[in-house]
Parts: C-alpha cells; sequence; structure tokens
C-alpha cells in the first residue's frame, strides 16, 4: 500500500497544480514528470534494479523517446486539424454553415438540437481539441440563448463523440498502450454512448426547453424531435464504430444523422422549398463550405473500406527499437493526420483558397501545437516512466485489493478524473490507460472492457473540464462566470458516468 501511495503522488500533484494552483496542463506536466522520475529512481529501482542492464540515464531516456515519438504521431493529428479549422474560419466557411443550420426552424429548442448536437457532434469529429465549443457555443448565443446556457448546452451535447473525437485520436494513445486494435476499442467504446448517449439528448433539451430566449416561445413539446435526434445519431455512430473503426462514428454519425433530420425537418413542418436557382447556389455553396470534411470522409472511407487501398497503405510502416525495451510503429500513409493533411489541401483547393490564406492557417496552427507538444511530452513521459518503472502496476495492485469487484462501477470515472485534471480526453487516455489495464488483469476482468470505459469516462469529462469552460465563456463574454456553467454540467456529468459504470458492471 506505501508503493501505491508513493506511485499515486506524481498525479496527486498534477492536480493540485491544476485545480487550485491553476498551472497550466505543460507546467503541471512537467512537474509531475520530474517528481515520477526522482521517485522512479530512488523508491523503485528504475535503472537499477529494474532495467539495471541499462542503467539509469538509459531507461529513463528510452521512456522519454518513447514519449518524444507517441507525441509526434498525436501532433500529426493536432495540426492538420488545426489547418482545417482556421482554414473554415479564414474562408467563411464556417459562418455559412452556421447560416445554414439557423434557416432550418423557428423553434429554438429545434436550433438548440441542431447546433449543440448534431453540428457539435460534426466539428467535434473533424477537429476536436476545443474547437467545438468555440464555434458553436456562440451561435447560440447568437440567436438568443444566454450565454451560460449556450456553453453548458453544447458543452453536455457534444461529450457523447469524444471519444472518437479529431478522427479517433483519443483511442491512439489505448492502441499503443494496450496493443489492442482501434476497430476493436471502437466496437467497445462505442457501444457504451450508443446504449447511453440519448441520456445527454434529453438533458440537452430540457435544458433548451427552461432557457428560452426572451419573446420565444416553442410550439408544443419537442420530446419527439429529441428522440429522433439521438436515434439518427446514435444508430449509424455506433454501426461505423463496430464495422467502419474508430476514426469516422462522430463525424459519420453526425453528419448522417444530421441529413437526416434536416430531410425530416423540412417534410414534417412543412416549410415552403426555397426557389430552384437559390436553392442551387446555396447548395454549391454549402458544398464548398463542407469541402474539408467532405474529403476527409471520402479518404478515411477509401482508405478503410477499399480492400486494396487498406492493404498498401497498412503495408508501409516505420518501426523502431532501443535497447530492445522500448519502441514504436508508424504507418504514414494509414495514419488519420495525413488523412488530414490531405483533406486540409483539398478542401483548400475546392474553396480556391490563396496561398496566403492556406499558409496563414498553417502558421496559427503550428503556434497553437507549440504550447500542446510541451504538454503532450509531460504527460506521455509521465505515462511510460510510471509504466516501465512498475508504478502503475503498483497502483492497480493496490486498487485490486482496496476495490475488488466493484471496479467495474468506478473505471469510468478514472476517465473523468483524468481530463477533468488535464482539460484532454486523448491526455486521460495517456495518463490511466496502463492503470486500467493493469487493474483489469489485477481482478481478472477483461482488459478490453476497462480500456473503454477508461476511453468512455475520458470523454464524459469534457462536460465539467475547467479549460473547456473557461475557454467557452471566453468565446461568449462569461470570464470569470465559469461557476454557473459547471453548475449546470455537473449534474449531466454525474448522472451520465454513474450510468455508464453501471453498463460497465452489468456487462462484465
Amino acid at each position: 500500500m506505501i508503493d501505491a501511495l508513493t506511485a499515486a503522488l506524481p498525479i496527486l500533484l498534477i492536480l493540485v497544480l491544476m485545480l487550485f494552483a491553476r498551472w497550466s496542463a505543460a507546467r503541471a506536466g512537467l512537474a509531475g514528470l520530474a517528481l515520477a522520475l526522482a521517485l522512479a529512481w530512488f523508491v523503485f529501482g528504475y535503472g537499477r534494479s529494474r532495467y539495471g542492464e541499462i542503467g539509469v540515464i538509459g531507461a529513463s531516456g528510452g521512456a522519454m523517446v518513447e514519449a518524444v515519438f507517441t507525441a509526434a504521431t498525436i501532433l500529426w493529428i493536432i495540426i492538420p486539424a488545426l489547418c482545417i479549422h482556421h482554414l473554415q474560419l479564414g474562408t467563411g466557411a464556417i459562418a455559412i454553415l452556421r447560416r445554414a443550420l439557423g434557416r432550418l426552424s423557428a423553434d429554438p429548442r429545434i436550433t438548440v438540437l441542431l447546433v449543440a448536437w448534431f453540428f457539435a457532434l460534426f466539428i467535434e469529429g473533424a477537429a476536436g481539441f476545443g474547437t467545438t465549443i468555440a464555434l458553436a457555443a456562440p451561435f447560440l448565443v447568437s440567436v438568443g440563448f444566454k450565454p451560460a446556457d449556450g456553453v453548458a448546452m453544447v458543452l453536455i451535447g457534444h461529450s457523447v463523440g469524444v471519444s472518437f473525437g479529431a478522427v479517433g485520436t483519443p483511442i491512439i494513445p489505448q492502441v499503443e498502450a494496450t496493443g489492442l486494435s482501434g476497430a476493436t476499442l471502437a466496437q467497445a467504446t462505442g457501444l457504451y454512448h450508443a446504449v447511453l448517449g440519448w441520456v445527454m439528448v434529453a438533458i440537452v433539451t430540457f435544458l433548451a426547453g427552461r432557457a428560452l430566449p426572451p419573446g420565444a416561445s416553442g410550439s408544443g413539446a419537442i420530446w419527439g424531435w429529441a428522440a429522433l435526434a439521438a436515434g439518427l445519431f446514435l444508430a449509424p455512430f455506433y454501426l461505423i464504430a463496430r464495422y467502419v473503426g474508430p476514426e469516422l462514428p462522430t463525424l459519420g454519425g453526425a453528419l448522417l444523422g444530421a441529413a437526416g433530420f434536416v430531410v425530416l425537418l423540412g417534410r414534417l413542418q412543412g416549410e415552403r422549398p426555397a426557389p430552384v436557382q437559390q436553392h442551387q447556389q446555396e447548395s454549391m455553396s454549402l458544398l464548398k463550405a463542407a469541402a474539408p470534411y467532405l474529403a476527409l470522409i471520402a479518404l478515411v472511407l477509401l482508405t478503410r473500406l477499399v480492400g486494396p487501398v487498406q492493404q498498401m497503405t497498412l503495408g508501409i510502416s516505420w518501426q523502431w527499437q532501443l535497447f530492445e525495451r522500448f519502441g514504436g510503429n508508424f504507418r504514414p500513409f494509414y495514419h488519420p493526420g495525413t488523412l488530414l493533411l490531405l483533406a486540409f489541401l483539398l478542401g483548400a483547393l475546392w474553396q480556391g483558397a490563396s496561398l496566403e490564406r492556406v499558409r496563414q492557417a498553417v502558421a496559427k496552427a503550428v503556434g497553437q501545437a507549440v504550447p500542446v507538444t510541451v504538454a503532450l511530452i509531460a504527460m506521455l513521459g509521465l505515462s511510460r516512466v510510471m509504466v516501465h518503472a512498475g508504478m502503475i502496476e503498483a497502483l492497480a495492485v493496490a486498487a485490486a485489493a482496496s476495490v475488488g469487484g466493484a471496479w467495474p462501477l468506478l473505471a469510468p470515472m478514472i476517465g473523468v478524473l483524468g481530463t477533468f485534471m488535464t482539460g484532454s480526453a486523448t491526455t486521460s487516455n495517456i495518463l490511466f490507460t496502463d492503470f486500467q489495464q493493469a487493474t483489469a488483469l489485477s481482478l481478472e476482468l477483461p482488459v478490453l472492457a476497462m480500456v473503454a470505459a477508461q476511453g468512455f469516462g475520458a470523454a464524459i469529462g469534457n462536460i465539467i473540464c475547467p479549460h473547456n469552460i473557461i475557454a467557452g465563456c471566453a468565446t461568449v463574454g462569461l470570464s470569470g462566470e465559469e461557476g454557473r456553467v459547471l453548475g449546470k454540467t455537473f449534474p449531466a456529468c454525474l448522472v451520465y458516468v454513474l450510468l455508464g459504470g453501471g453498463l460497465v458492471w452489468w456487462l462484465v
């Protein structure tokens, strides 16, 4: 038990520094990494009794090389995703998509379903990393909702898709840590959200009804529309997670679901069609506005579903090993980051963006990635050192001894904790996937179910993550009142994670 308490100190330090001292993830991660290295060397014998054949420098260096390598593979996704985001802002494509959403219904509650559910999930699936709140919350405020309500509804709505956000980025560190395939993890994680996701639609609909803008009134109940919105997203979401993989469930589910919802909305509400010429012009405008996302969907489907193309892209792999203890591999033409980069370039070409506009998007993306890089390497370094030094194993053994068979009930909460303290579902998975796997092995529980529970919980942590709330409040001019938003999102997070724990326990 003493070893477990000692092993927990780096994580506790990060919690204290981020939650109470308000340090950034990068600064807190570096402090946690320094403490982890010291404990690994002097308490757990890392580089002496453990990996003694390569020494302290070799053991520590090997873990950090793994961290840098994995950080690079994640940055290869983050930077192109941010490039697409800044291209869309620079060309005005986001504004076109917003206006198109706003013209679909006069009922503000329907607008909430379109924006806080479908649009937010679509942006999360395509870009993630905080772009969702920044894009969707201001739109709800612009149609009359109070800032705190707008931010809260988007936070709650988008969380169902975070497990596969940014073309499946949160799954990547789980694949690296466990050796499980992305397709297998997508099936297991997607099932949890597919069964429970309707809860979040219900909460968003309830909040929308209570927060109607002044002078606005909804005509009758919209629970039928809410149920339709839930089913139209969750059905393709799960089918894609089960049969395609982790890259497209959120993006594809939102796109297909929104298309079906809009068609049914027009027919059932009896809206008059626009004149043919206007409709054609608008369709062309919308196609251009969505160009990077459409290109991305086509590329992902091509490399995942067309057998010869999939075999060719999977067949090219870069691998490395160090001291026969450390290693990694990278498939450059199958990796989501390469597909995002191609989608960015194709989207810019389709939209007729100038070279200067493309250069500006790249420059802004790279600039944003600098602090992310430090945080990623620090958190990944902490994770790899704790794994190789046996610190994660010590935590898992203690958890197995103290909690026992009740662990499935608590497993998603660990994911929530990780995202709450780091601001990222991806980083939460980096920190705690090894812990979940080791605990499952100690308790003789299914590793897949526990790792999927981690990914599920990590997604839900976005609802209460201080970083997300602060960023969202800043975009709608609500800085300093983040507590109001947390007061609206915390109950939703608690309900969803408790239901998730119950589902994990029942399935296991």
